[in-house]
């Protein structure tokens, strides 16, 4: 009898142990963003995400983000660079966090929906004549992934952000923007954490 009940009390405690973690938390961030085209520049992002751990290892979210970056346009093989764009992303995100200690590494992954502004006026050669084309705004598919480190509230994170290309096309010839871009983060978690 005293090993049953010495087994019952070892199992509630690592029952216990399990659930040491405050599952709702919602993380802010703010970083730098770089689109991976030539000719691109780099911006500025802010980034909001409630999450909800299903367990103290994972969480699935809601990232809602705004990248603020430069975009860049090839035109007939030459790269032009963009006024300032926008990119706004609603995913659903899924991250899984190693080990139980302070310090822990994590990856993750994300998809849906990006909406790109469109991004100002370029100046291109359609011909034999330069034109001036606005450049269009777009929803498109996509994804996410990412890894980082969190220590205690604060995070640290590396993301890579895969965006389908954007095209216009011209008279004569047709302008494409690639809309990949990458995402170095630090931010908090509000909330979360463990009893």
């Amino acid at each position: 009898m005293k090993r049953v009940l010495i087994v019952l009390f070892t199992l509630a405690a690592f029952s216990a142990t399990a659930q040491e973690y405050k599952p709702f938390k919602v993380n802010l961030s703010l970083g730098f963003a770089k689109p991976l085209s030539s000719g691109a520049s780099g911006g500025v992002l802010f980034a909001i995400e409630p999450k909800y751990g299903i367990t103290d290892n994972i969480d699935l979210g809601l990232r809602l983000e705004s990248a603020l970056v430069a975009r860049a346009v090839i035109s007939s093989g030459n790269t032009v660079s963009g006024e300032i764009g926008a990119f706004g992303s609603y995913l659903i995100t899924g991250n899984y966090l190693f080990g139980t200690g302070g310090v822990r590494p994590f990856l993750g992954l994300g998809a849906g929906l990006y909406s790109i502004a469109s991004g100002g006026v370029v100046t291109v050669v359609d011909g034999q004549t330069p034109e001036d084309v606005t450049l269009v705004g777009a929803t498109k598919f996509g994804g996410m992934i990412r890894g980082g480190i969190k220590a205690g509230h604060f995070v640290l994170g590396v993301e890579y952000n895969a965006v389908p290309t954007t095209s216009n096309r011209l008279t004569n010839t047709t302008i494409e923007s690639k809309n990949a871009y990458l995402g170095v983060k630090v931010g908090f978690d509000i909330g979360g954490g463990r009893y």
